[in-house]
């Protein structure tokens, strides 16, 4: 199952950093210019100023061509996943600074490894597309339902709550991120935590985005312990690792 997504993602991926599938699982880094190419994930509306995905061996770099100078000495003879390290994301961070740019959080992200049916544990509710509506702005649920208003260039389409009579105790969404890409995220209610009901709901919403034929994902910040245990449980294992550049706010 995991060799059929991942070779799913290479095609992804080189959409985005703007290289070859093959570039991905090179021996050597591989610095890119950025394009807008269709059917990328849609993060924000104009060109990257610079990302960095690695797969644990090698990295990909697409970035604006005043930064290639500087990173090819910076990726130079240097295994990709260790240009992920603090002290290589800090001189990367030093440089950005002088166009007004600085890193933003890395994502470890996930994909489907093996099929988990779980046994039903709780009454759940199904939302599709308009019925999610309701749910935009609810500070309850940030990661299952990520923005305060519909987005078009990532539509959410599916969210599954867990129920404890009326109450919902959790809600697990995904958003079609890239076309038939579908990224999910959750969230629990403090008091409803440490049952099981994330792993539970993450799980029915992958196998149901699977039906679809789509290809779920799943990502967390590199501390979050907490929630990639939720994907390991839910049957994805670590795929790849992704950062890009933002822009520094005025006033910062």
């Amino acid at each position: 199952m995991f060799q059929q997504y991942r070779e799913k993602l290479l095609h992804q991926l080189s959409l985005e950093f703007n290289c070859a599938p093959a570039d991905l699982t090179a021996k050597e880094n591989i610095i890119t210019t950025p394009t807008l190419k269709e059917g990328r994930r849609r993060y924000s509306p104009g060109k990257p100023f610079l990302m960095m995905v690695t797969l644990g061996g090698n990295a990909v770099i697409t970035a604006d061509e005043c930064l290639h100078e500087f990173l090819h000495g910076f990726a130079k003879d240097v295994e990709g996943h260790r240009l992920f390290t603090w002290g290589k994301l800090a001189a990367l961070n030093r440089e950005l600074e002088k166009y007004g740019y600085e890193m933003a959080p890395t994502h470890h992200m996930f994909l489907p490894c093996r099929d988990v049916r779980p046994e039903a544990q709780f009454p759940v509710k199904w939302l599709y597309d308009e019925e999610i509506g309701p749910f935009y702005g609810n500070p309850k649920f940030p990661n299952a339902i990520a923005y305060p208003q519909p987005c078009p260039a990532r539509p959410d389409r599916i969210a599954v709550a867990a129920l404890d009579g009326e109450t919902i105790m959790g809600m697990a969404g995904c958003s079609e991120d890239a076309p038939h890409w579908q990224q999910i995220g959750i969230d629990i209610l403090p008091e409803y935590r440490s049952k099981g009901i994330g792993a539970y709901l993450v799980t029915l919403l992958k196998n149901r985005i699977i039906e679809m034929g789509d290809v779920p994902f799943y990502g967390t910040d590199a501390a979050n312990i907490r929630s990639q245990n939720v994907a390991i449980s839910s049957g994805f294992r670590p795929a790849w690792v992704e950062t890009e550049a933002r822009q520094i706010e005025k006033g910062e």
